[in-house]
């Protein structure tokens, strides 16, 4: 069994794809149309920055599904359509709507609309500088969740990823994370790492970005996904898109359970994780999880390439 995997925000880079774009020049219908949806040349800012100006939330989010579906547009034209490569698909945050427009669930108009509506409103939905994430390093989920209810504070903070074991990151406002780091170090975190992030994501403290999503997706159709999709905030498989719909409103948040998707993954059998799209993010998190796994990145010409004499369609 196969899964297909799309990467979150913070894979995002100045250059991200132009190897791609020039390689294989079929792919400019795809950045043209996501530039026409913005009515922005997004292209512009995803091949030559500058790099503030890309990793903005508004950018980040539709750059990174640009590459992920440049990826998958060249796969298709050669006959490696999605459900000839994989069984299931996950997403990392941002990464759902990548994988849903794969799945031609989610046309790249939308998909591209959306995450830059969704991208301004996470960034507006609470004031810049008043919120902070963190990664900590070295405790399990049951450890951090315990600290962050014994903390008697009074103030947001949750954990925003659980990514794998030993990897969790916590998001609310900067007061209370800073508290919560110094608690977690004293139960013995190896490393807590405050995150470059203009918000606080995945928490209660996008209350109004998640009512501005869920108002948006009134006008938005989905089809069924060609495979099912494992969705961050249920960890379960499904292609019932007002279940879909749900989910991807409740997202923003709620925590990303990438730990337990890599579980199910193994609970259901999965032997090969595909990463689509810009870094190797969810590779590197799939070798911590599952060491055994085999692995593709499909980021660059030459990892297309490789790929296609490989893998094995049906």
């Amino acid at each position: 069994m196969k899964s297909i995997v799309f990467p979150g925000q913070g894979s995002q880079y100045v250059g991200m794809g132009k190897d791609l774009y020039d390689s294989f020049p079929e792919i400019k219908v795809i950045f043209e149309e996501v530039d026409d949806a913005l009515q922005q040349k997004l292209s512009h800012i995803i091949f030559e920055g500058p790099e503030n100006d890309l990793t903005l939330t508004e950018n980040a989010q539709p750059a990174i599904m640009t590459i992920g579906i440049s990826v998958i547009s060249i796969l298709k034209l050669r006959g490696f359509t999605v459900d000839r490569i994989a069984d299931i698909s996950a997403g990392h945050s941002l990464g759902e709507y990548t994988s849903l427009t794969a799945l031609e669930s989610l046309s790249l108009s939308d998909s591209a609309k959306l995450l830059k509506l969704r991208g301004r409103a996470m960034q507006d939905a609470f004031p810049y500088g008043k919120g902070a994430m963190a990664a900590i390093l070295g405790l399990d989920i049951n450890d951090v969740k315990e600290t962050i209810n014994n903390s008697r504070t009074d103030n947001v903070c949750q954990v925003a990823n659980d990514n794998a074991p030993g990897q969790i990151v916590i998001s609310g406002e900067a007061s209370s994370v800073d508290h919560i780091i110094d608690l977690l170090k004293e139960k013995g975190a190896k490393k807590a790492i405050k995150l470059p992030v203009s918000a606080p994501f995945h928490c209660d403290l996008m209350d109004n970005a998640k009512l501005i999503m869920q108002n948006e997706f009134t006008n938005i159709n989905l089809s069924k996904p060609s495979i099912p999709i494992i969705q961050n905030t249920t960890v379960n498989a499904t292609q019932d898109t007002e279940t879909i719909k749900v989910n991807l409103i409740n997202q923003v948040t709620e925590t990303v359970r990438w730990r337990e998707t890599m579980d199910k993954f193994n609970e259901l059998g999965v032997e090969t994780l595909i990463e689509v799209g810009a870094g190797n993010v969810l590779s590197n998190l799939a070798k911590r999880n599952y060491p055994n796994l085999q692995r593709f990145t499909l980021n660059s010409k030459e990892s297309i390439e490789n790929f296609m004499k490989e893998i094995k369609i049906v």
